[in-house]
């Protein structure tokens, strides 16, 4: 060149020209992975297409299944889908967890619910369910949990109730209000069954009205059947009767709620683990035909209502009768009295 010379390096190299200065601008190893990654990349794509279009299928199956069709046509209930519940079901928004799956507590359209997730059992065919659902939303009560929406696309539906931010507290007017609840299922045309009565799924509002929750779909119990296919349920509360024979009914109800009528008048866990001490104690003292006051809660027992406490101990064992037909019904004779001032 005029002047002096130029000794550029070959195409793909780079460097001043000069002997042993030129290299390779992309060294081959790094070309290899290159394409191999690009390779792989170009595979996932097809592959994630179909990963994708087989959970889409997934997720209309498990909606058909689980009845939404025919709930759609129902208009009676609104239906999420789960990636809308999934912000609520973390960790930290767990409040509860027992035999049948676990509570989260958390915003859904700026209203405070709560989601029960199924975490075990198997969920009813799609009408059978559907129609559990459209009864739930249809029973309106003021001591009865509302359910008022579902999440279909899983497994086992999730179902989302109106959250109410109490437990039991241990005082008579609670005890009236839910048996009311009680009786009312059991009068309705379908006869509601509970199956799980106990003071976790009796939960109170901000004003102290108690609301029976996790009920009816929690059993998972066909209509068309006298026994279930599996005893399930807390063992402190269970019919006996139910236990050994599978066999539910309202009487079932009854039983159970007069444990807990015994646990708000002595103030005391009826628990299956220590041979049911509590029951026992009451039993025997009815058999016997002693008074259960020294069984009674001191506290409650220094208070001007033994009458009424002696009364409630009456029906509670009552309600505990072997003979299923010997037990009072719900609508008649286990209503607990309100006092005029609640016994905290």
């Amino acid at each position: 060149m005029p002047l002096g010379y130029d000794c550029p390096c070959k195409p793909g190299m780079k460097g001043d020209g000069e002997a042993g200065t030129c290299r390779e601008i992309f060294p081959l190893v790094a070309t290899m992975v290159v394409g191999v990654v690009g390779g792989f990349f170009v595979m996932a794509i097809p592959l994630f297409l179909t990963i994708l279009c087989i959970e889409k299928k997934k997720t209309r199956e498990l909606y058909r299944k689980n009845g939404g069709p025919i709930l759609e046509k129902a208009n009676m209930i609104k239906l999420f889908k789960k990636e809308e519940l999934k912000p609520i079901l973390k960790i930290k928004n767990l409040i509860g967890k027992g035999y049948f799956g676990e509570v989260y507590k958390g915003l859904l359209d700026n209203k405070l619910v709560a989601v029960k997730k199924p975490i075990s059992g198997s969920a009813l065919e799609n009408e059978q369910f559907a129609n559990e659902v459209i009864i739930q939303s249809q029973v309106i009560h003021k001591n009865i949990v509302k359910l008022i929406a579902c999440c279909l696309e899983v497994d086992i539906p999730m179902l989302v109730y109106e959250f109410l931010p109490k437990d039991l507290d241990v005082c008579l007017s609670i005890a009236a209000s839910s048996a009311d609840g009680l009786a009312y299922m059991h009068k309705t045309s379908t006869k509601i069954l509970h199956g799980d009565v106990k003071p976790v799924n009796i939960l109170l509002d901000d004003n102290f009205m108690p609301k029976i929750s996790d009920f009816g779909i929690s059993r998972l119990i066909a209509r068309d059947k006298q026994h279930t296919d599996a005893i399930i349920g807390d063992k402190s509360y269970m019919d006996p009767v139910y236990k050994v024979t599978g066999l539910l009914t309202e009487k079932s109800d009854v039983y159970s709620f007069g444990v807990v009528i015994l646990e708000l008048i002595s103030r005391k866990r009826a628990t299956y683990s220590n041979n049911h001490i509590l029951v026992r104690s009451f039993l025997e003292a009815h058999k016997e035909g002693r008074r259960a006051t020294n069984l009674f809660d001191e506290e409650i027992a220094a208070t001007s209502k033994l009458e009424l406490l002696d009364s409630l101990a009456r029906t509670a064992v009552e309600s505990l009768n072997p003979d299923v037909d010997q037990r009072p019904s719900m609508i008649r004779g286990c209503r607990a009295p309100s006092p005029t001032k609640p016994i905290s």
